[in-house]
């Protein structure tokens, strides 16, 4: 069952969502010697990261960074996630750059390459996910066929109902493999989609079928992204 910790503020979240990584990181580290965590865009890297890429106490030297989904366009374009991440995080902390995995820029024009150059077996220890106003998350939109993808765990998308139209996504069975899946949500403007999936449990939005198989899934939210919740509304941060 996904907890879900509801704060008064965006940058409450932010604090919460830098002890949740710094301990998440930490954890995999002492098992594995590294930390790997998939990305999304949008508003998340700045809620994410706004008070992490300060940190002293997370080794950001054994993070491998990849992204949930991205935009089939050059690195520096606005589109592009990678840049927000490298924004929000990457260009304030020291992630080798041999440990970062953005699409292949020279694919760009492709997205069907660039999916399956990015393909292999991905299992993360973290996938930082947000959900869109129509419940779409990654690049997976509601009654399009990548949602149902059962096999592949990198595809491609070219005519997103969201531009720009030309995309590689993460898919279902790498997102329910993930050792832990969080996904972050803040503003009033998508309290009634939130409750629409965390509550309501509609399968019509792709993010109602995030479900680690053997892992953990949380919801960081602000008390205005919660607002309509009735059945869950937990207050305190405790993993």
């Amino acid at each position: 069952m996904a907890k879900v910790f509801s704060f008064p503020s965006p940058d409450d979240v932010s604090h919460a969502l830098e002890t949740y990584l710094a301990q998440a990181s930490a954890t995999a580290i002492a098992s594995t010697g590294r930390f790997t965590i998939a990305i999304t865009g949008g508003s998340l890297p700045a809620t994410a990261f706004k008070f992490l890429k300060a940190s002293k106490s997370v080794d950001f030297s054994k993070w491998h960074v990849f992204w949930g989904d991205e935009r089939c366009v050059p690195y520096d374009h606005d589109d592009s996630n990678y840049k927000l991440v490298k924004e929000q995080l990457l260009d304030h902390v020291n992630v080798p750059k041999s440990q970062v995995f953005p699409i292949n820029q020279a694919l760009v024009g492709n997205s069907a390459e660039a999916a399956k150059d990015y393909h292999g077996q991905l299992a993360f220890d973290c996938i930082l996910l947000g959900i869109g106003p129509d419940g779409h998350l990654c690049s997976l939109f509601p009654g399009f066929p990548q949602v149902n993808e059962k096999e592949k765990w990198v595809t491609h998308i070219d005519d997103s109902p969201k531009p720009p139209p030309h995309r590689i996504t993460l898919t279902m069975p790498v997102l329910n493999n993930a050792k832990e899946a969080v996904f972050v949500v803040t503003g009033s403007g998508k309290s009634e989609m939130f409750k629409t999936i965390v509550e309501d449990r509609d399968m019509g939005k792709p993010s109602t079928h995030v479900a680690p198989a053997s892992g953990k899934l949380y919801w960081f939210v602000d008390d205005a992204a919660s607002q309509h919740l009735s059945a869950v509304k937990p207050s305190t941060f405790k993993l």
